[in-house]
């Protein structure tokens, strides 16, 4: 891990905070190219109602517009939770050069945690895989949401049910 893999994982956890703000699961991801963030996202699911509104997805996207092709041979992906199956084939597929992510995903983690889709040699395209870069930060905005999640979720039963 280096001190701009670190300065970029900070990008990507204010986007993940944005993503909290509005009770997304905070998860973010930036994409950098050239020494330069020319894509940002941050979970949108729950907001939009959309299963692949999430934030590598999001992302991905927006880069591709910004650089007026699927091709993102040189970039960075840079995302706050190991990406799963779709984000992780969507890396793939648009030949994102490397991905440096924060919290690994036990139930879901695509990138060397349950299978690395993204070094997978069976696939025309491979993905450097840096992970655990700024780990602890990351995995603990999701913590506390989920607990604070599971707090709100007790105090409505309670008022529902106060004899419990």
């Amino acid at each position: 891990m280096n001190e701009e893999d670190r300065y970029y994982m900070k990008k990507a956890i204010e986007e993940a905070k944005k993503a909290e703000t509005i009770m997304e699961v905070p998860i973010g991801a930036v994409i950098v190219q050239d020494g330069e963030i020319i894509a940002k996202g941050h979970n949108l699911r729950e907001t939009e109602q959309r299963s692949i509104a999430h934030a590598e997805l999001l992302a991905i996207d927006e880069a591709c517009r910004k650089v007026g092709t699927w091709r993102l041979e040189n970039a960075t992906l840079y995302v706050t939770l190991e990406p799963c199956p779709m984000c992780a084939g969507a890396i793939v597929l648009s030949r994102v050069k490397r991905v440096v992510f924060g919290a690994y995903d036990p139930k879901g983690g695509c990138a060397g945690t349950l299978m690395n889709l993204l070094e997978e040699e069976k696939f025309n395209h491979q993905a450097e895989v840096v992970g655990g870069v700024l780990e602890e930060e990351c995995g603990q905005l999701l913590t506390n949401f989920f607990r604070k999640i599971r707090l709100e979720k007790k105090k409505r039963k309670v008022i529902q049910d106060p004899l419990k």
